[in-house]
């Protein structure tokens, strides 16, 4: 299982519709998601995507994991201050979401997701 491509209507039906509520996050999903904000040119993102892809099929049934590519998307990548690739955004099911910027090891993105998956049970 590879994370799945998200595109605003995805966006909007799966994680948050910001459209309808733009002053308040309402989280749409069943379980924790993170999402990798990239962009196909980008050298860094090349380097996490085999990652995220990984963290799709450990996680899978438990965190959804999806990508949003910067360049077709860019309402979103504006909706969520994307200003670098790749960004990762880790949803809780409850509270904000958070961001990080930039590349992160392996270990460190699973330690974040252990704890997201783990967190408001």
């Amino acid at each position: 299982m590879k994370a799945i491509n998200l595109t605003k209507g995805g966006f909007l039906r799966r994680v948050a519709n910001y459209e309808q509520s733009p002053q308040e996050w309402n989280f749409l999903g069943d379980k924790p998601a993170v999402i990798d904000f990239y962009a196909p040119w980008c050298g860094p993102c090349k380097t996490l995507s085999p990652i995220v892809d990984e963290l799709a099929e450990e996680y899978e049934g438990k965190v959804d994991i999806y990508k949003v590519n910067v360049d077709e998307e860019q309402e979103l990548a504006a909706v969520f201050g994307i200003r670098s690739v790749p960004t990762l955004i880790f949803v809780p099911m409850k509270g904000a979401p958070q961001k990080a910027a930039g590349v992160r090891p392996k270990s460190e993105l699973k330690e974040i997701i252990d704890h997201l998956a783990t967190e408001n049970r």
